[in-house]
């Protein structure tokens, strides 16, 4: 009886460690990034509503193997100041929550890039599952959140989401109770310019100033991702 227990003790623990296996890099230039991932994605498109109404142009690629299940989801801002100012133009009433200033953009679009990362995050938060990590992080020094959350079935979900280049980037992945973490996919996320060249800058990145031209940043070019 206890080398039956033995026997499917290291079974199970064979089958959990292969679960966690089999990754390989996935890159795709044209949306501007590379991580890890158990598989090669299906690609979507989307639409994605942003904090304040705006229906931005997404992409979505998953990969789902066994009850695991990975996605990185690619918002594109580039469009919303467009957007922003027609919301300012058609708006009947001329209100200031319709139109928005200069500080806020017409129709607030600058407040939903600036927000971006707070909402995405925010957007996990309201799950029913139980957050248990929360903090800052970079990538190629590009800045970012990390989440983990613990879901009612107990599998758990780990997330990463950071902006750059007016692009949004939702990554996460969960997998089953019992199962390795997937933080090799959370903490593989790095990013590529349209030619495939890993990008990194000489400080830190942050969207809200460098992605809305409020700064320069100075990149590193074709220094080796980290």
């Amino acid at each position: 009886m206890r080398t039956t227990t033995f026997v499917l003790a290291v079974l199970l623990s064979v089958a959990r460690t292969a679960a966690g296996q089999g990754y390989e890099t996935y890159q795709n230039n044209a949306d501007g990034f590379r991580l890890d991932i158990p598989g090669t994605p299906v690609m979507k498109t989307t639409i994605f509503m942003s904090e304040h109404g705006y229906a931005l142009p997404a992409h979505v690629y998953t990969v789902d193997r066994g009850r695991e299940h990975y996605s990185i989801t690619v918002v594109d801002f580039r469009p919303i100041e467009a957007m922003g100012k027609q919301r300012a133009n058609d708006c009947v009433e001329k209100t200031q929550i319709c139109q928005g200033n200069t500080n806020t953009g017409p129709g607030f679009w600058l407040h939903d890039v600036r927000g971006a990362l707070v909402y995405a995050s925010h957007m996990f938060m309201k799950r029913n599952a139980k957050l248990t990590d929360f903090v800052w992080a970079q990538h190629d020094r590009i800045e970012g959140h990390e989440l983990q959350l613990t879901n009612p079935d107990e599998s758990r979900t780990y997330a990463y989401i950071a902006m750059h280049e007016m692009k949004l980037y939702i990554t996460e992945a969960t997998v089953p109770k019992g199962d390795p973490p997937a933080t090799r996919f959370q903490t593989s996320m790095s990013f590529v310019d349209k030619d495939g060249q890993p990008i990194r800058y000489d400080g830190y990145y942050s969207n809200t100033y460098h992605g809305l031209g409020v700064y320069p940043a100075k990149r590193v070019t074709g220094a080796p991702a980290q």
